[in-house]
């Protein structure tokens, strides 16, 4: 089977312009069974966010496509239906072409597909955790997570999983890792998956909380003398502050762990090295952004670097990807630029 350089190059792009940019610096031998799995979970995603679609009815094909995944399932057919309602074209494309996808996965050495299948199996289980853990749409049905351990397991499922399928597979198929301790860098690697999602569930608390979801543990909120409806409020939002902050502490805390863990890749691996400092970069630009903000709260819309700033980040990388010392005193600025 030809390479998938449609798939895998203008597909990509158009469905996440930032991953596409990670993907594209490793190693050839990474390209599709890392970005194969990319494009499944994302297709898997938007058939969970198609709300056209009764909830009932997605979970259903979520399940189908479960087991399309594992390999016993007719999920594409069913994303094929969930295509007709995508007004996204790039999604809509990604639907129609799971057959192939699939394909191309079967085709995978035997090991890489395995690591596919498993960290699909666990990504699309948190997908539909959310969508049965917060049964509505909007505000009005507002639901939340009762514990900061329920909030921990989420980020596992749905990122930090991740981790250990990213550090097998480079291990695999990179001979100047073969003397990574596996489980310990598989540890960090979960680490790595929950400081990004971690960083997502604190930017998109405002809209999150408007579609009916709160990742913020309620208890902590009683705490606090508030209920997950008190965040639609701007003053009464407010009284959440030190549990945001609180929850940033613990991201950054899961951020050391990932630098470390990219601090660990040898200088002769710079592609991998680039792949993990990219998505660091960003990730604390845009906490820094967020404890910068005088309501994050209540913003309209996500806080997020500007893409100039992240070609600008990109671009200086490049330079400094040989350098321990060099990559490091840029990690501390980007950490000190977090304000709690």
């Amino acid at each position: 089977m030809p390479p998938a350089h449609d798939l895998l190059g203008d597909v990509l792009r158009q469905v996440s312009r930032s991953f596409y940019l990670s993907l594209r610096i490793l190693p050839t031998a990474l390209h599709e069974p890392i970005g194969l799995a990319y494009l499944l979970a994302r297709a898997a995603d938007t058939v969970a966010d198609t709300r056209v679609i009764p909830r009932a009815e997605r979970l259903a094909q979520l399940e189908a496509l479960r087991a399309a995944y594992a390999g016993g399932g007719p999920g594409p057919t069913t994303a094929r239906a969930a295509a007709a309602h995508q007004t996204d074209l790039a999604e809509r494309r990604l639907l129609e072409r799971l057959d192939e996808i699939l394909a191309r996965v079967v085709a995978l050495p035997k090991d890489d597909g395995a690591a596919v299948r498993a960290v699909l199996e666990t990504l699309t289980s948190g997908m539909i955790f959310d969508l049965t853990r917060f049964p509505g749409e909007d505000a009005a049905s507002l639901a939340a997570l009762d514990t900061p351990e329920e909030l921990d397991r989420y980020t596992y499922l749905v990122a930090g999983c991740v981790g250990p399928f990213w550090t097998a597979l480079h291990v695999a198929h990179r001979p100047r890792l073969a003397g990574w301790d596996v489980a310990d860098m598989s540890a960090r690697g979960v680490r790595f998956g929950k400081a990004l999602q971690m960083t997502n569930v604190l930017r998109d608390i405002p809209r999150d909380v408007r579609a009916g979801r709160c990742y913020l543990p309620a208890r902590e909120l009683a705490a606090l003398g508030l209920r997950p409806v008190d965040l639609l409020d701007p003053e009464r939002s407010a009284r959440a502050r030190p549990l945001v902050h609180s929850l940033v502490r613990r991201t950054l805390e899961h951020y050391d762990v990932a630098w470390g863990y990219a601090l660990a890749i040898p200088r002769a691996e710079w592609r991998m090295r680039l792949a993990c400092v990219w998505p660091l970069w960003i990730g604390l630009g845009t906490l820094a952004r967020l404890t910068c903000h005088a309501n994050p709260l209540g913003v309209s819309t996500p806080i997020k670097v500007p893409r100039a700033a992240v070609r600008g980040m990109i671009a200086r990388t490049f330079a400094t990807v040989w350098s321990d010392a060099a990559l490091g005193r840029e990690y501390a600025r980007l950490r000190a630029s977090v304000m709690v």
